[in-house]
């Protein structure tokens, strides 16, 4: 799928890379597409860029919305240097936000990007219309220090290895593993305009942040019963890195939130059911 501007039609593999300045002094690099009266502002995974969305989900949800993608401060193209916490990530993305002069937005935080999506919605509560958690798990939930070595191990080593990150973001079955080997060949294929590669510093920040978010305590639980917004919590059925009982954990403390499990799906369900997905997020975004 595409979106049309004008006579030309526009895909995420071809979107060209931009800069903004903030208030903060950070050149935040951004890609945008689409056309709608919300931005749709997705929020990325752990050591993730602006080429690792998967271009056929942007482009689907870009088909009757205005859809931004964005490395947040110190990763890729983004000047500055990442912090090691969610706290400051979801200011520093507050901060983006506010160049970019969005009064309100859709936000879609992925892994990671969902954490920091949570406390967006916490800090500036009138910036988000509507919510959705990809991959997530709410602060201080007990299991969540860290994840297990074999994950870990996969797409936390200096350089990533296919089989880890297929491993993580795909199932065994023949039918997910060819789904992630398609994925990787459009993520890793980009060759017009690429980003820059996350750093190992970006990727050691990263991880203190997400450890320091899963320090039990259930006591932060509560938090997110603050959240008043429609959210959308979804995830794959056999995700080994946030495993699905913490999205049925989300959808019960958040009050206005629906859930939806993905079927034979890992971390990546989101690129391997991108269709499905995509179709489910405009449903609820457009919906009352």
């Amino acid at each position: 799928m595409a979106t049309k501007q004008g006579t030309r039609t526009q895909e995420y593999s071809a979107t060209p890379n931009q800069i903004v300045k903030a208030a903060n002094g950070v050149d935040y690099a951004y890609r945008k597409m689409g056309e709608g009266a919300v931005p749709l502002v997705l929020l990325q995974h752990f050591r993730g860029n602006l080429d690792n969305w998967d271009p056929p989900l942007i482009d689907a949800l870009a088909t009757g919305r205005h859809v931004v993608t964005f490395d947040n401060v110190g990763v890729g193209a983004t000047t500055g240097t990442t912090p090691n916490s969610v706290g400051q990530m979801a200011h520093d993305a507050i901060a983006y936000l506010d160049a970019m002069q969005y009064d309100q937005v859709d936000v879609l935080g992925f892994s990671i990007g969902s954490f920091v999506a949570q406390d967006i919605a916490l800090i500036r509560p009138d910036l988000v219309r509507k919510l959705i958690l990809a991959s997530s798990a709410p602060k201080g939930a007990a299991g969540m220090h860290g994840w297990a070595p074999d994950v870990i191990g996969a797409v936390g080593q200096p350089e990533t290895q296919p089989e880890g990150y297929l491993g993580v973001f795909f199932t065994p079955l023949s039918s997910s593993r060819d789904a992630g080997k398609q994925a990787m060949g459009r993520i890793f294929g980009r060759t017009t305009n690429p980003d820059e590669p996350t750093t190992w510093a970006t990727r050691q920040a990263q991880y203190d942040a997400v450890c320091s978010w899963g320090i039990p305590n259930h006591a932060l639980l509560e938090r997110v019963s603050a959240i008043k917004v429609p959210v959308f919590v979804a995830q794959g059925d056999s995700d080994p890195m946030i495993l699905p009982h913490y999205s049925h954990l989300l959808a019960g403390l958040i009050p206005q939130a629906q859930l939806k499990i993905y079927p034979d799906a890992a971390h990546g369900f989101l690129f391997q059911h991108a269709a499905e997905f995509s179709a489910d997020v405009e449903a609820f975004l457009s919906g009352g």
